[in-house]
């Protein structure tokens, strides 16, 4: 098969697509052909560079969402079918911890990520367990799977779960054209709330709104504590939905928060370091609350979302396998609104 391998730790030029042999399911696996696989910042790029404790071991192959066919079976698997639609989850639960066992598989401290510390799907075939894969409705294409998958079960665990978001409150999203702060917006408006993206350039606001945001600041240009004040009538907002973690913005995101306001984070791909006004922490009765992964009712609930139409993936174009390192170096230059997919069954010169 052709695949992506990552041989060396460095720019975009080290992503080779070379042949390889084909995937042989073990215990508890299938293969999936792979018909699209999202370009992540942190789980890609980062990797890429070695700029993760991770411990990714070389040669690696990157993708940590893919979507596809089953082509291939091990003996002993019997809740998929040869031919069946799935998108494929990318967290491997150890099922033994005390998390597992209790059913709050997100919480699993022993988590390994496909793409990550197995190979992934920058491939024509990857091999997973089959208890990682999520059967597709036939009218869902794979590349808005593999989007919608990716990001809005988290968007819901930090929303819904974590943050106990209610109709009526007012949300700022930040980083709300990257893949997890689209997610987060459009979760926001399916609970009810009024959403401010934050975003760092004018296109990107503009973005934004055409997807749903009721208001935007662009936090390059304006002072985003002030106009967030402005937009709620001096109150503040009741949740950050803060993915960047930059160390210029976060104080001014968290300054955003009402009396009693939640912050959640899955994310630290600015910076990760920031400052904390503990006096506004505590004066305010304000919560941080961090948390990664998804659970089952949030997957469930972002697949029938989608499937009603009510939540769509937000791509900014499709690009063939052997165009992978063309995609990271467009994340470089920050010129994507939204996720890049790469699709292994188009053809060189084919684009979407």
């Amino acid at each position: 098969m052709r695949a992506v391998v990552l041989r060396d730790f460095g720019g975009p030029e080290v992503l080779d697509l070379e042949e390889v042999p084909d995937p042989t399911p073990e215990a508890g696996e299938v293969v999936v052909k792979v018909h699209a696989v999202t370009v992540n910042r942190t789980l890609d790029l980062k990797v890429r560079e070695n700029g993760t404790a991770r411990g990714v071991t070389l040669p690696h192959v990157l993708g940590v969402d893919p979507a596809g066919v089953v082509v291939a079976l091990s003996g002993d698997v019997r809740s998929v079918e040869m031919g069946a639609r799935v998108a494929v989850l990318p967290h491997i639960r150890c099922g033994q911890c005390e998390f597992c066992t209790m059913g709050r598989e997100e919480l699993c401290p022993r988590s390994r990520h496909i793409g990550v510390h197995r190979w992934g799907g920058y491939a024509e075939y990857v091999s997973v367990p089959a208890k990682n894969l999520v059967p597709l409705p036939d009218e869902l294409p794979f590349a808005d799977a593999a989007v919608i998958l990716r990001h809005a079960p988290t968007a819901f665990n930090l929303l819904r779960g974590l943050a106990g978001l209610r109709a009526g409150e007012w949300v700022l999203v930040m980083g709300a054209t990257g893949g997890l702060g689209a997610a987060g917006m459009q979760v926001a408006k399916l609970l009810g709330a009024t959403v401010i993206a934050g975003a760092g350039a004018t296109a990107r606001v503009d973005s934004a709104l055409a997807n749903g945001a009721d208001h935007g600041v662009d936090y390059r240009t304006d002072d985003l504590a002030e106009e967030v004040e402005r937009l709620t009538g001096g109150r503040g907002v009741d949740v950050v939905f803060e993915n960047i973690s930059d160390p210029a913005l976060w104080p001014k995101a968290f300054a955003s928060l009402a009396h009693s306001g939640r912050l959640v984070t899955a994310g630290a791909h600015g910076g990760g370091t920031v400052e904390l006004d503990v006096r506004r922490l505590y004066g305010r009765r304000l919560r941080i609350i961090g948390g990664a992964g998804a659970s089952k009712p949030d997957i469930a609930s972002a697949l029938d979302a989608a499937a009603q139409g009510k939540l769509r993936a937000v791509i900014d174009r499709i690009m063939p396998l052997h165009a992978a390192a063309d995609a990271h170096r467009l994340f470089e230059k920050e010129v994507v609104l939204g996720k890049v997919v790469l699709d292994p069954t188009m053809a060189r010169g084919d684009a979407g």
